[in-house]
């Protein structure tokens, strides 16, 4: 039975930074497509940065490149997300994703034009919200 246990959300003021992470359990093999979605109040779920292949494959939506990094710490099961440069169009709840098929992983972003949606196969974590104040 697959898990995902997210941590590191709150509050902060713009141009600040925070980290998130998420351990998984019960994974079947090392290879899963891991990820962060987030979800604005009224919006949709949208993916905003995926990684697989032990850390050296990594997908970021174009409006977080350059601000948010994705890793993967494989001996203790958690990816990361770190946040900088944080703004009020970030806030929303963060959810982490898993899918034991690594070739998802760019459809996280929307690669080719094919997203992963919330009702497809996966697992979910339960989400950490994000504050970001002007």
């Amino acid at each position: 039975h697959v898990q995902l246990v997210e941590s590191g959300g709150g509050s902060v003021q713009a141009g600040g930074s925070l980290t998130l992470s998420c351990t998984i359990s019960g994974a079947k093999h090392n290879n899963y497509c891991m990820a962060w979605f987030r979800q604005a109040p009224e919006k949709e779920r949208e993916g905003v940065a995926a990684i697989t292949n032990g850390g050296v494959s990594t997908y970021y939506a174009d409006s977080v490149k350059g601000r948010l990094t994705i890793s993967q710490d494989n001996a203790v099961n958690t990816i990361y997300l770190q946040m900088n440069t944080l703004n009020p169009e970030d806030t929303a709840m963060y959810y982490c994703w898993a899918d034991p098929n690594p070739a998802r992983c760019p459809f996280v972003v929307g690669v080719s034009g094919t997203r992963v949606r919330p009702t497809d196969s996966g697992y979910w974590g339960q989400g950490t919200q994000v504050t970001v104040s002007s």
